[in-house]
């Protein structure tokens, strides 16, 4: 397939464009590079040091034969993406270009406007840019499962059935969004609803949970490749943030009582997320609703998971509780469905010892990089 990955330079979107371009799909980035410049007004940086973007695609063609294509601009900038669009014919577009921090979106007001504007605008355009120019593509758009909250009932996979007043019907399941950011994800899922019933789009909203790991078979083939690893307060999980606090001999940091539970999966599953749904595409017309997640945990089991590894490699770390930074509830019931992607294919790797020492030990190997006056939290919700 032809497929374009919009945010083809982080995290989760690195590692997808190699495993399609390995698995023989014609891949394409489109990125602004405005992660990196995040680090930069940040004063951050990743815990592994990662070569810029022209020279990883390059390694890879030396090392496979394969050739990414490559363009360099905004997804707000409508004639850029338009060309895109008209020049690379996408039967898939794979959407992970979007400021995806809570925390940078709560710093203030400037950054939830940003944060919204760069994410709904760009959302926006990229389903006008396939209305126009590819109205057959596959939109497959990268949610969350934050939109939903943490409600006292079952978080149904989009839809939840009601009856009401002797009435039935199968509506969008409720949002209660926990940021700036969140709600941003929340209005694009209203957007593409409404852009399948009224234009016949299709579109897949995968509201994927945390993700956590770092190596794929394809990143790990050189050390060019080598996907970025985020700890600070402000872009870091905070699995990973514990994972380098015992590296360096941090405290672990448990935010209020550590009871937020919330759904995870490994970033080895995420690409084969993506990989399942481009190959099983929404019919025309089709909004449809995955929950891309794997696991649930606390933040406190996450902490008691690290502090248990950790002691095994010699690292004695200590589990304390700051005050909370955010507005949420710290204990609540929560029990989400994730049936979807599992029916089409998906066979989990589960969140074992094994999986956190590896990303552990390249937390030691690197932890002279850490900077460590942002390990902690800066920006609060109030």
């Amino acid at each position: 397939m032809r497929i374009v990955v919009a945010g083809g330079d982080g995290f989760c979107g690195w590692p997808t464009a190699l495993y399609l371009s390995r698995k023989g799909h014609e891949v394409t980035i489109v990125d602004s590079l405005v992660r990196r410049k995040w680090d930069e007004e940040l004063r951050s940086n990743s815990l592994t040091p990662i070569a810029s973007l022209e020279d990883r695609i390059a390694r890879w063609k030396e090392l496979t034969g394969r050739e990414i294509q490559l363009y360099i601009g905004d997804l707000n900038h409508y004639d850029f993406l338009r060309t895109v669009l008209a020049q690379t014919r996408p039967e898939a577009f794979v959407h992970f270009a979007e400021q995806r921090s809570a925390p940078y979106s709560m710093i203030d007001r400037e950054h939830a406007v940003f944060t919204q504007v760069n994410n709904v605008v760009g959302t926006l355009n990229v389903i006008y840019g396939i209305k126009e120019v590819v109205p057959d593509c596959h939109l497959i758009k990268l949610g969350t499962m934050g939109e939903y909250g943490t409600p006292n009932i079952d978080i149904e996979e989009g839809y939840i059935r009601i009856v009401h007043n002797g009435r039935e019907d199968v509506l969008p399941y409720p949002k209660q969004p926990g940021s700036m950011y969140h709600l941003s994800k929340v209005h694009d899922s209203h957007n593409l609803m409404f852009a399948c019933r009224v234009w016949g789009l299709r579109a897949t909203d995968l509201n994927q949970g945390v993700v956590y790991g770092l190596h794929t078979d394809e990143t790990l083939m050189d050390p060019l490749l080598v996907n970025r690893l985020d700890y600070d307060g402000v872009f870091g999980t905070a699995l990973n943030r514990f994972l380098i606090q015992a590296a360096i001999g941090h405290d672990l940091t448990v935010y209020g009582e550590g009871g937020q539970t919330r759904g995870f999966l490994n970033i080895r599953d995420t690409i084969r997320c993506i990989e399942i749904t481009a190959e099983n595409p929404a019919e025309s017309g089709e909004f449809r609703v995955f929950n891309q997640f794997t696991e649930e945990f606390s933040v406190l089991d996450l902490a008691e998971k690290v502090r248990r590894v950790a002691e095994r490699e010699g690292l004695n770390s200590r589990i304390v509780h700051l005050d909370n930074p955010r507005v949420e509830k710290e204990k609540h019931y929560y029990f989400a469905k994730n049936t979807k992607l599992k029916d089409l294919g998906l066979e989990p790797h589960l969140l074992t010892d094994e999986a956190l020492l590896d990303i552990l030990q390249t937390a030691i190997k690197h932890k002279d990089r850490v900077l460590t006056e942002n390990v902690l939290p800066k920006v609060t919700w109030k």
